[in-house]
């Protein structure tokens, strides 16, 4: 930790002034390594050794990150690389949750589709929903200028309208973007007949959500069901960018009621908010861009080095920072990586 002098207003002894550093831009270390580790997959197919040669490169770089953080949002299963209830990074600094995805959208990547990134977020112990994997929650985000204006309880009609009003554009002018699912046929049609604008994606809401918040990206409006340990990522960048968001559970069954229950939720069809979901005050947010899309462009290959775009924010300083790195030595580790991992 780095520390400052401050000058007194008038004469006096000066006192040390402690500058808090950014965790995100050590974490972005972890979701570049990610990116270049999953991006040579990219149209082969293999969803499975994706996901594993982006979480083992994850991992790895995560061990010399600055922190005593405790994985709560990752893999489910403990013995996995980035499982529930980990530790991670270097043990010292402060004790502090962490949530991530090394990749949001393996089908995109698996496919040779846009929008697939790798994400981490960090924020203080104990302030991170704790999301089980394979819950679902309904869901609608949107920029700070349309905050405060959406109910994930509501009628879409009627959130398009506040969020049209609070931007000050008519609805025809709104575009939503939106899973491409079965199950959210009946949404699609209810935006529709309002007369706004539909895109959507084969995976990845979490670059979903934070397309919403961003200017730029055409989006206006996330909607729709998906998971909730996304919803928890999402929240992370969301309160560094000053967008909305709510979601509220999607139970399937009785074991979703259940399993919802063990995990510390009381009110099953109670409204849940960013600073319901992330607690904390200091939240750390990294995502590296796996395959080109309206958020990050995706990692592109060269002779022994290779380009990627991320994107770092910190919601206790405002900071969001836009980075293009070229990376002259990361692929002497990743070369061969799908041979490897098989």
């Amino acid at each position: 930790m780095k520390s400052d002098v401050s000058r007194p207003a008038s004469g006096g002894v000066t006192t040390p002034r402690t500058v808090q550093p950014n965790l995100g831009l050590e974490l972005v270390r972890a979701t570049e390594a990610a990116a270049l580790s999953a991006g040579r997959w990219m149209g082969n197919l293999d969803r499975e050794g994706i996901r594993g040669t982006a979480a083992n490169a994850m991992r790895e770089a995560l061990t010399g990150v600055h922190m005593n953080g405790t994985i709560v949002i990752g893999e489910e299963a403990v013995s996995a690389p980035l499982g529930l209830g980990q530790l991670v990074g270097d043990g010292t600094g402060d004790a502090c949750d962490v949530a991530l995805k090394p990749l949001d959208g393996s089908t995109l990547v698996a496919k040779g589709l846009p929008n697939a990134v790798s994400v981490v977020a960090t924020a203080e112990r104990g302030s991170l929903v704790r999301a089980p994997v394979g819950m679902y929650a309904e869901k609608i985000a949107v920029g700070p200028e349309a905050r405060g204006s959406v109910d994930v309880t509501d009628s879409v009609e009627n959130n398009l309208q506040r969020v049209a009003f609070a931007k000050k554009v008519q609805v025809s002018d709104l575009t939503v973007v939106m899973l491409d699912r079965p199950r959210h046929e009946p949404l699609m049609d209810q935006v529709r007949q309002v007369g706004a604008r539909i895109t959507l994606l084969s995976d990845g809401d979490i670059a979903a959500a934070i397309m919403a918040t961003l200017e730029g990206t055409g989006i206006d409006v996330m909607l729709g069901i998906g998971g909730l340990p996304e919803a928890v990522l999402a929240a992370c960048a969301l309160k560094c960018l000053g967008g909305d968001l709510q979601c509220r559970l999607w139970l399937r069954s009785r074991d979703d009621e259940e399993k919802a229950r063990a995990a510390g939720f009381e009110d099953l069809r109670g409204v849940l908010s960013v600073d319901d979901l992330v607690r904390g005050e200091d939240v750390a947010f990294a995502a590296t861009g796996v395959t080109d899309g309206e958020f990050l462009h995706g990692v592109i290959y060269h002779h022994f080095w290779a380009e990627t775009e991320s994107m770092v924010f910190r919601s206790k300083s405002g900071t969001v920072r836009h980075l293009n790195t070229k990376h002259h030595y990361a692929l002497k580790s990743v070369e061969g990586a799908h041979r490897k991992v098989r």
